[in-house]
């Protein structure tokens, strides 16, 4: 599996609103927020996953992590290290369903349906035979 560790910085600002933006120093554009320190690790984690995982799809160097005691924080704000694993969010991406438009004759179609048959489930099996595939790779 692709892990990742990087150091973010949670910035409550100073405008009084509660929560954090986050952002990754090493990764310019990888930002997040969230309305509580919880909710802004959370969606820390999922920021970090889904940028490295773009990274890596689009062949780009994955950056080595900066050492946290060298990045300047604003005041207030902290560094907390977020883990990331790039095989999830791949997993994630490569089994997720996409939407298709197909024609068939009408009578065909009303035959199916009389007999309750499930469309999707008789266009993945038939497409895994036409491939020779036996199982999800």
């Amino acid at each position: 599996m692709a892990k990742y560790i990087f150091p973010a910085v949670f910035d409550p600002g100073n405008d009084g609103t509660p929560g954090y933006t986050v952002t990754f120093p090493d990764l310019p554009g990888c930002i997040t927020e969230g309305s509580d320190i919880n909710e802004a690790m959370a969606m820390a984690k999922d920021a970090l996953a889904g940028f490295l995982y773009g990274m890596e799809e689009d062949g780009e160097a994955i950056p080595i992590p900066s050492d946290p005691s060298k990045i300047s924080l604003p005041p207030g704000a902290f560094i907390a290290l977020v883990e990331a694993w790039t095989d999830i969010v791949k997993d994630e991406m490569e089994n997720k369903t996409v939407k298709k438009t197909l024609t068939i004759p009408k009578w065909l179609n009303d035959a199916a349906e009389k007999q309750g048959i499930n469309f999707s489930h008789v266009l993945q099996f038939a497409l895994k035979q036409q491939l020779g595939i036996r199982s999800q790779k």
